[in-house]
Parts: structure tokens; sequence; C-alpha cells
């Protein structure tokens, strides 16, 4: 089961990795997370390692195991002039949802959230690009001046209350919205995290004492000089841990596991991709037959990433569609033929991957089960 566990994990890893590079819009990953992720832990930014990287902050992000802490840390920036919008974690249609942070030219929307050193929910302070070179800000960014010679001291005004919420919207988050121009450059093309960043995240992944349950919110090490860096002489402890938020009461429409996903509004109504409930998962085959079983869950897996692609490629046409034709009296007849247009859209992709995932578990139906005795039949051989 371990090893069906670590493939989905990879799987999804790879899921997103494929979604987010190149992407041309923020991205929102197709996994609604009943249980708010926990507050930010408190810890001290390592020393920059080297000129050209950029601090890119620690969160909070979901696996097989619950919520585990993906360590703050400083990156190479892929290209001179990018700088990191760092992901969020945003309430939407009763769940909480993930959105994949990126490099660009400009620093985006990150939910308003405080990660600190920098990020204090509105842009970057804690440096800038200058003629091809990365100036960091002191009184922000920890360097060393012996190794760090691009400079600069100035003091940022900011909200010093001390607010360690790690998610946008819902109960008890922050409350924020982009402004206009945060949505243009949402538009624009961006890069997803690079290969080191990724290979960091699958890092934090395996470490069991960087899980929400074992941490209790306060990760062993909430910090590293370089990504991967775990055990290296510049990682660091979180000083302070958060609040880890608990499952809410099960109901007839809410599993009492650990980070169920929320119970699902009908699709009926819904009018764009964005509007349907996370897709459902199929249930883990259990034909007695562990290799059988692998297969069956290799076959699930490759479903559920080409669902979760088609969402996503749809998804941002309709976005797209919608910049095109700005909300204005003039173009009310169009809109509404527009929206006519999404709904049927969405409803015949809901429709066919239903359809897809219904299939599917017929085909994996043990075939014990689809040609089961009738009473007072006997069995062959008997």
């Amino acid at each position: 089961m371990r090893f069906i566990l670590s493939i989905r994990s990879l799987l999804f890893a790879l899921v997103l990795l494929a979604i987010s590079a190149g992407s041309s819009a923020q991205i929102g990953v197709s996994l609604s997370i009943g249980i708010a992720p926990p507050e930010l832990p408190v810890y001290e930014q390592p020393i920059c390692p080297e000129d050209g990287y950029i601090w890119t902050p620690g969160y909070w992000a979901y696996g097989d195991e619950g919520y585990f802490w993906v360590p703050g840390t400083w990156v190479m920036a892929p290209e001179v002039g990018y700088l990191w919008t760092p992901g969020y974690w945003g309430w939407s249609d009763n769940g909480y949802f993930f959105h994949e942070g990126y490099w660009g030219t400009q620093v985006g929307f990150y939910g308003g959230i405080d990660y600190g050193y920098g990020y204090f929910g509105n842009g970057y302070e804690g440096g800038r690009w200058d003629n091809g070179h990365f100036f960091y800000n002191s009184s922000v960014s920890r360097v060393n001046v012996s190794i760090n010679r691009n400079v600069y001291d100035t003091r940022v005004e900011h909200d010093t209350t001390v607010n360690r919420v790690s998610f946008n919207g819902g109960n008890g988050g922050v409350r924020v919205r982009a402004t206009s121009e945060q949505e243009a450059f949402a538009n624009e093309k961006h890069a997803g995290p690079v290969a080191a960043q990724t290979e960091h995240v699958q890092g934090a992944r395996e470490n069991p004492e960087l899980r929400a349950s074992a941490n209790h919110g306060k990760p062993p090490v909430a910090a590293t000089a370089r990504p991967g860096g775990f055990k290296e002489s510049g990682a660091v402890a979180a000083k302070e841990g958060g609040t880890v938020h608990r499952a809410p009461a099960a109901t007839e429409n809410n599993s009492d596991r650990p980070g169920a996903e929320t119970s699902r509004p009908s699709t009926a109504a819904a009018v764009h991709v964005k509007d349907l409930p996370p897709a459902e998962h199929l249930a883990a085959p259990n034909t007695g037959n562990a290799k059988q079983d692998q297969k069956y869950q290799q076959q699930q897996q490759k479903l559920q990433a080409q669902q979760v692609k088609e969402r996503q490629t749809l998804q941002t046409k309709q976005e797209q569609d919608h910049q095109r034709l700005p909300p204005t009296p003039a173009n009310q007849p169009k809109q509404q033929q527009l929206e006519q247009k999404h709904q049927q859209q969405t409803q015949q992709l809901s429709q066919k991957h239903t359809q897809q995932q219904q299939q599917l578990q017929q085909r994996q139906q043990p075939a014990q089960h689809q040609a089961a005795p009738k009473p007072g039949e006997k069995k062959p051989g008997e």
C-alpha cells in the first residue's frame, strides 16, 4: 500500500508541474480540502548563499498524510529579471484550494498572506533587479555582505500586527482581493517552479517530521539555505509553531477522515468549470491481487491526471472569453449567450468525466463479482 501511495504522490506532483509550467494564468489546483491549513510558524531566514538567489517563503502543502510543511528556501532565479510569486490557499466552493506559485517579471497576487521577509501580503520588498543584477534589501533580507555585495538598506513600512493566517477567504482567512493590475499580470506568461523547487517539495513530502500531524505546527526544519538542504548547516527550525486546525465533525455527507473533501454540491447549476465541485476520487481497488490492484490504481491515476488537465484547459479558455468581452451594458446580450455556451461546455465536460469514471470502474470490477452465482445455483466444479 505504501508503494501505491508513493506512486500517487509522485503522479500528483507531476500533474502539478505539467499544468503549471509555462502557464499563462495563475493556477488553482483541482483539489479541495475541508480543513484549513495550519497557521504559519515563526522562523529565522537563513543567510542568502549566493548572488542571484531569491527567497521563496515556506508554506503548508497537502499530501497523502495531510498537511506538511515545505521549508522556505533561497532559489536561483530561472532568468534575469524574474521574481517569485508565492503560492497560497484560498477558500472557494466549500473547500480550500491551493494556487501554485510561479516566476515572472512582476510579483502577482498571493492571497494577501504575510509570509514575512519581504512578502508582506502585496509585492516583494526583499530586493530588486537592477542592470541584470539582483540587489538585496538588508533591512528585510538576511545577507552576508562578504558574499552578497549588491545590497541596499530601505526601511519597509508594513502592518506589524502579528498575523500568521495561511489562507485567503473562508472562516478566519485573510480578506484581500487581487487588484486590477494583479489580475492583468496573472494572465500574462509565467514560468512554473524550477526543478530544484519541485524536488524540494517532494523531499518535504517524504519527510515524516514535516507533517503537521507529527510536528503539531512547529516544523523541525522551517527553512533552508538551498533547496533540499534539510540536513545542511543552513537549515533552521521553527521558533514558534502555529495552530493546526482539526477536521469538522463527521456528518452523512462528510467523511470523518482527516482532510476529507467537503460534501459536493450539485453540478447541475455550474456555469463555469471553476464552479464545479472537486472531482471525486475513485474507490481504491481491492481485488485481493496486489499486482492487479497496482495496475488498476495506475489506470485511475492516469484518468484523474487527464481530467485535471482538461478542467484546467477549459477554465483557462472560459476566463479568456470573459477578458475578450468586458462587462458593459452594450455587451449584455453577448454575455448572456457566452454564459449559456460556458454552462453547456461545463456540463458536457462534467458528464464526460463521470462517464469515464463509471466505465473505468466497470472494467475493473472483479470477474467473480460480475458473475456471482444465483441463489440455488452451484458454482462451477461443484
